[in-house]
């Protein structure tokens, strides 16, 4: 499969509709207290990089954000259209997301997910992530799990 990957805007109305498809997948395996999306708002804030994978066509067909905070990130908002799976297209877009860390400044890349996301635990898992606690505002939930990740080059 041939994509780009580039920072866009995520108010754009293409991306909001993928946005809101992640939503209405996350609100289909955990009740709204254990979904913690960013808003386009928050996405567009200076300390977030949004980025959006396109096909071949322009098509816009996955997302991802990379949440900056002091000497951490979070990665959010991370999406792919069914269509677009198992194409390696999601390690394409974390490995985008963790350059774009690393340029930053960042020695550790965070994350939460829900336990039932069995996919994206399994890409985290084999991509160097380790299970931690909650961090930063978030809370223990049974339905949440949270890791992080050293980036290479930080000691």
């Amino acid at each position: 499969m041939t994509f780009t990957i580039a920072l866009e805007d995520p108010a754009k109305s293409e991306i909001i509709a993928l946005l809101e498809d992640g939503e209405r997948y996350g609100a289909s395996l955990y009740p709204a207290e254990s979904n913690h999306f960013l808003s386009i708002d928050e996405l567009r804030t200076d300390n977030v990089c949004f980025a959006v994978a396109r096909d071949a066509d322009g098509i816009a067909i996955a997302t991802g954000a990379l949440a900056l905070n002091d000497g951490w990130a979070e990665l959010k908002r991370m999406w792919v259209v069914p269509t677009a799976r198992g194409k390696g297209l999601s390690k394409a877009l974390l490995n985008d997301l963790e350059a774009r860390a690393r340029q930053a400044g960042v020695t550790w890349l965070r994350l939460e997910t829900g336990i039932a996301n069995h996919e994206a635990l399994g890409l985290y898992e084999r991509t160097g992530f380790v299970r931690i606690g909650p961090f930063g505002d978030y809370r223990p939930d049974p339905l949440s799990v949270f890791m992080e990740k050293r980036l290479a080059g930080f000691s």
